[in-house]
């Protein structure tokens, strides 16, 4: 049953008691005055379609209890807590002073309700709708977008224990599974969680236990191919086969028929880096910066620091990187005319560093009439201090000069060979080093990009207003992914779970941002600082 807050003020409510030793400005006090206004109780009705059984916990009351939980990154265990012992939390949520809270299993529960519903994110909505009454981004233009990785909330498992402990996931999830294991998997005893004893610093004692562990995979999907499995069974096995075939590769001497493997001598793409969350990822800033987890993108007005849009990803592969997201925060966020923050009078500017410059994310913004300020990407010359593409001079897309003025044909697949050439150009050791000659590979677009690194070079405006504009992005995802000072770390597991904390905390931070410039109400949303 729907629960709704009472009018009229309990004897010792807290509000009323002690009220006035919350800071007055904070979020707290904020949510102390204005909570039912920002979500309303009827805006949950539609989770609590029953009118019978126990009266659950406000609307109001949950959704300031989840945005405080994620501003100030508390566990569920935490939370609970402070809802039963924080003053500032009785306060900002209508509780009385002697209330003895809620079970932290009631947030787990609230969570999976507005998971289920058809307007998950409604809280990260009605706060949006907030932000758009104040006309705080009204008249401002510019967008920066930028990315940060968050570790997720799962230790990474190594190729040995991905796959004894996705045999026993098997094992208890498939119907007929387990005896299966105990027919057909003689390679390990599944029944014992952990690594089996043996010396791990004995190469070939490593290659037979893949062996054995990758033949049992092998033995137990091909006896269950055959059954009839609901979903979660269904995945349950294919993640078997995913972590049994990724990892590995025949033996020296081996052509996989004969059951040797081994540990792969790289890392696979997209590779599963734990059965207990696989949607988590292994990615790179740099070949020595690796990190694990999921890729937060945010898209944010510069000058105010207020989120406009938030994605999060898993942290590897095509879809996923930065150019492709902020091609989607581009086509959901709509062109506006702007007075005083626009160089050009209509459209976005949209701010980036070189890894969202892309041919196709610029190509994107400019069919949407918009402006990138896009730092172009360096390019790298054959040999150092050398001659890069942009001292080739391309003619109508069919030809290429080199700086030692010789010319050949683009070929259909857009690779340009000089070949013989290079082998009395007096410009050759400035140019490559290939014994065959220098070869080119022309992008898809290769004048769009050419033509954004030429006006970079030209227009010092661009390189200015990047410098100024951009760098207030860092800012942002500094608060999205660190408290007080610690880094944050995922507290939930897949991208859909991760995604929606993530959408609460933009909300969370906007809702602070806007309290720190004065947020209130008189008939409507006003700020007193800009």
């Amino acid at each position: 049953m729907q629960g709704s807050e009472r009018v009229d003020r309990e004897l010792l409510d807290a509000a009323a008691l002690v009220g006035h030793l919350v800071p007055a400005g904070s979020v707290y006090a904020f949510l102390a005055e204005h909570r039912s206004r920002v979500f309303p109780d009827e805006m949950f009705a539609d989770l609590f379609p029953s009118a019978k059984g126990r009266r659950s916990i406000p609307g109001s009351v949950a959704a300031s209890i989840l945005t405080l939980q994620t501003l100030l990154d508390y566990s569920d265990a935490e939370t609970a807590e402070a809802a039963r012992c924080d003053l500032r939390w009785k306060v900002a949520c209508g509780l009385a002073l002697d209330d003895k809270g809620f079970h932290r299993s009631t947030l787990t529960y609230w969570r999976r309700r507005l998971t289920g519903s058809d307007r998950p994110h409604r809280i990260t909505d009605a706060v949006r709708q907030v932000v758009e009454a104040t006309g705080v981004l009204r008249g401002r233009a510019r967008r920066a977008v930028d990315s940060t990785i968050l570790a997720d909330a799962v230790a990474t498992q190594d190729t040995v224990t991905q796959l004894i402990s996705q045999i026993r996931r098997v094992a208890r999830t498939v119907p007929g599974a387990a005896e299966q294991v105990t027919a057909v998997c003689t390679g390990h005893d599944y029944t014992r969680p952990g690594k089996p004893d043996i010396d791990w610093d004995d190469p070939a004692a490593k290659d037979t236990l893949v062996s054995a562990l990758v033949t049992d995979a092998g033995r137990l999907i091909a006896a269950l191919a055959e059954t009839e499995l609901d979903e979660p069974a269904r995945q349950a096995l294919a993640l078997l086969a995913l972590v049994a075939g990724q990892d590995v590769e025949p033996a020296e001497g081996s052509d996989g028929t004969d059951g040797r493997w081994r540990i792969a001598r790289k890392v696979a793409e997209d590779r599963v880096i734990s059965t207990v969350d696989p949607d988590a990822r292994h990615t790179r800033k740099s070949p020595e910066a690796r990190r694990d987890g999921y890729r937060a993108h945010v898209a944010a007005d510069p000058d105010t620091g207020i989120i406009t849009d938030e994605q999060l990803t898993k942290a590897s592969g095509v879809d996923n990187s930065d150019a492709a997201i902020a091609a989607q925060f581009l086509t959901g966020d709509p062109t506006t005319t702007t007075g005083g923050g626009s160089s050009s009078g209509s459209g976005r500017q949209w701010y980036a560093d070189s890894a969202y410059s892309t041919a196709e994310l610029r190509t994107a913004i400019r069919q949407a009439g918009h402006e990138a300020v896009i730092k172009p990407k360096p390019l790298q010359s054959a040999v150092p201090g050398g001659f890069t593409l942009d001292d080739f001079t391309v003619h109508d897309d069919t030809t290429v000069t080199c700086p030692a003025g010789h010319t050949r044909t683009i070929t259909p697949k857009r690779t340009v060979t000089f070949g013989a050439v290079c082998r009395t150009c007096p410009l050759r050791e400035r140019c490559t080093t290939s014994k065959t000659g220098r070869g080119l590979v022309l992008h898809e677009h290769d004048a769009l990009l050419r033509q954004a690194r030429q006006d970079w070079k030209t227009n010092p405006t661009l390189p200015q207003r990047y410098r100024r504009h951009r760098p207030n992005i860092e800012r942002v995802i500094a608060h999205v992914a660190t408290h007080a000072g610690r880094r944050l770390k995922l507290r939930y597991r897949s991208v859909s779970a991760n995604n929606a904390w993530l959408k609460r905390r933009t909300a969370a931070l906007n809702l602070r941002n806007l309290t720190n410039h004065g947020l209130h109400w008189t008939n409507q949303w006003a700020l007193t600082t800009t």
